[in-house]
């Protein structure tokens, strides 16, 4: 069974970004979030998917979507 992560999705400026996540939902996503300020897209899917996704028309870029743990307020470390 295809282990399932999730992704952050780079959308060119010159796509709607509603359109695209219908787009890349219908290839697969399972849309978690869509972040018009920034252009971006974040969702889930599996690896063979992901790797498909790259190749529509409008996505600039797919990155696993890495968690981030600043640590609490004058924390030596913050990773």
């Amino acid at each position: 069974m295809p282990t399932v992560a999730l992704w952050v999705i780079t959308i060119s400026s010159d796509q709607p970004i509603n359109e695209m996540a219908t787009r890349l939902s219908e290839e697969g996503l399972t849309i978690k979030d869509i972040l018009e300020e920034i252009g971006c897209i974040t969702g889930s899917a599996d690896d063979v998917t992901a790797e498909r996704l790259k190749h529509i028309q409008g996505v600039v870029d797919i990155a696993p979507d890495m968690q981030m743990d600043i640590g609490p307020p004058g924390a030596d470390e913050t990773w």
